[in-house]
C-alpha cells in the first residue's frame, strides 16, 4: 500500500479526527434511526441507486455504521485506513457505482449527521466532515479505476453440479465465464439469482484450476437468507455472480513453509481443503494433519474425497472427530483431542468453522502455548 502526500499530510489535518469521532459517538445515540434517515435520504435524492440495494436493508444498515465507525476510528491513521478505502471502492465495483453516487452519499452523510446532530452540528464540523469524505470517496473511486485496469466488476459462474450432502449442506461446483486469479484461502463474494444485490461471501474448497471451476460448500443458515436459497434453491444451469478474491488470513503465504495442522468445523473444511490442493499441486510439500470435526457421521460430508486426497499424498493425515471423540466439541472447542494426538511444537496451526468454534478452539490452543503468529484463523460464513 503505498500512502501518497496527499494522504500523509491528513494525519495531522483531518479536520480535527477526534472532532469527527465524537460527533460520530452523538448521532449514533439515536440508534437505528441515523442509518434508516441516511437511506431514506439517499433514495430520495438519487433513487437509481435503491436497485443496488437489496429488499432488505437490516444488514446493510448495520455495514454501513460499521463502515463509518472504523473511518472515523482511523481517520488519523492512514496506513490502517488506506487500504480499507481501497478494497471498500473496488468492492464497490460489483455494484456498478459511479462517480456521481460518491456525490450523492456524501450528500446524505451531511444531511444526516446535520439532523440528529441538530444544534451541535457547526460550520466548522461540516467543514470537517466535507473534508473527511471527500479523500474517502477520492480513495475509494481511485482503487476502483485502478482495478478496472485488471479485474472485471465480477465474474458470471454456471451452476455445472449441485450436489445435496445432507438435509443442509450443498456442494456447489462452479464454471466461471473467465479466469480468475486467486490462491487457496482466499475468499469471494456471491451472488445469487434469486437475490439481487444480496452478496454473501465463501472461501472456495479448491486451489485454482485450468478448466475455471470453483467448488463453494455451503450449509443453510437457520434465519439465512442467502445460504437457504443456495442449497434448496439453486439448480444445475443457473448463473450466480462472484466477486473478486480478497484475503490473506487463510492463505500458505502466512505458514512459512512449515508443516500444518488444519482444524475444520462444518464447511469450514472448505477452504482448509483448499490449501491441501494447493500444496499437492503447487507445493512445497510438507506434512498436513487434517482434523474434521462433526456431531454424527451424517456430518462429514466430504471424506471420500478427503480419503482419496489422503491416498495420493502420503504426506497428508486425515483424523474425524466425531461426537465423544471430539472431546469438547458440544461447545464447539476441538482444540483438546488435536492437542492430544501428538505433539505439533513448530506447526502452522489453520482454524475454520462456526464463530463459536473458532473462538473457543483458538483460545484453547492460545492457551496451550500455541505461538499467536502460527494461529491462523476465520469463521466460515
Amino acid at each position: 500500500m503505498e500512502v501518497t502526500p496527499e494522504v500523509s499530510q491528513r494525519r495531522a489535518d483531518v479536520s480535527d479526527s477526534q472532532a469527527l469521532r465524537d460527533s460520530f459517538a452523538l448521532a449514533g445515540k439515536s440508534g437505528d434511526e441515523v442509518p434508516r434517515y441516511f437511506y431514506s435520504y439517499l433514495f430520495l435524492i438519487a433513487p437509481e441507486v435503491r436497485s443496488m440495494f437489496p429488499v432488505s436493508m437490516g444488514t446493510q444498515r448495520d455495514r454501513l455504521v460499521a463502515a463509518l465507525g472504523r473511518i472515523v476510528a482511523e481517520a488519523d491513521d492512514p496506513d490502517r485506513l488506506v487500504p480499507y478505502l481501497q478494497q471498500l471502492g473496488r468492492d464497490h465495483r460489483r455494484f456498478q457505482v459511479v462517480v456521481q453516487h460518491y456525490e450523492a452519499v456524501g450528500q446524505a452523510l451531511l444531511a444526516t449527521l446535520a439532523y440528529f446532530l441538530g444544534e451541535a452540528w457547526t460550520p466548522e464540523l461540516q467543514r470537517g466532515w466535507t473534508e473527511a469524505y471527500a479523500l474517502v470517496a477520492r480513495t475509494m473511486i481511485q482503487a476502483a479505476e485502478s482495478d478496472s485496469v485488471t479485474n472485471p466488476a465480477w465474474w458470471n459462474a454456471e451452476v455445472v453440479r449441485h450436489e445435496q450432502r445432507g438435509f443442509d449442506i450443498a456442494v456447489l461446483t462452479l464454471r466461471l465465464d473467465q479466469p480468475m486469479t486467486y490462491v487457496a484461502g482466499q475468499s469471494v463474494m456471491l451472488e445469487a439469482p434469486m437475490l439481487p444485490s444480496t452478496w454473501r461471501s465463501f472461501t472456495p474448497a479448491n486451489a485454482a484450476r485450468a478448466d475455471r471451476t470453483v467448488e463453494l460448500h455451503v450449509r443453510a443458515i437457520d434465519g439465512g437468507l442467502v445460504s437457504p436459497a443456495l442449497v434448496y434453491g439453486l439448480r444445475q444451469g443457473d448463473t450466480v455472480r462472484l466477486g473478486a478474491p480478497v484475503g490473506n488470513r487463510l492463505t500458505l503465504r502466512s505458514s512459512g513453509g512449515r508443516d500444518l495442522v488444519l482444524i475444520a468445523g462444518g464447511t469450514g473444511l472448505a477452504p482448509l481443503r483448499g490449501l491441501i490442493e494447493e500444496i499437492a499441486w503447487h507445493g512445497p510439500q510438507r506434512r498436513v494433519d487434517l482434523f474434521v470435526g462433526a456431531r454424527d457421521t451424517h456430518a462429514l460430508y466430504d471424506m471420500p474425497v478427503l480419503r482419496q486426497l489422503a491416498q495420493a499424498h502420503p504426506w497428508l493425515r486425515i483424523t474425524p472427530l466425531v461426537g465423544a471423540d471430539a472431546g469438547t466439541f458440544d461447545n464447539r472447542s476441538l482444540a483438546g483431542p488435536v492437542l492430544r494426538a501428538a505433539d505439533w511444537s513448530g506447526r502452522s496451526f489453520y482454524v475454520c468453522g462456526s464463530p463459536a468454534m473458532v473462538s473457543a478452539t483458538v483460545r484453547d490452543l492460545a492457551r496451550a502455548g500455541i505461538p499467536d503468529d502460527l494461529l491462523h484463523f476465520e469463521d466460515a460464513r
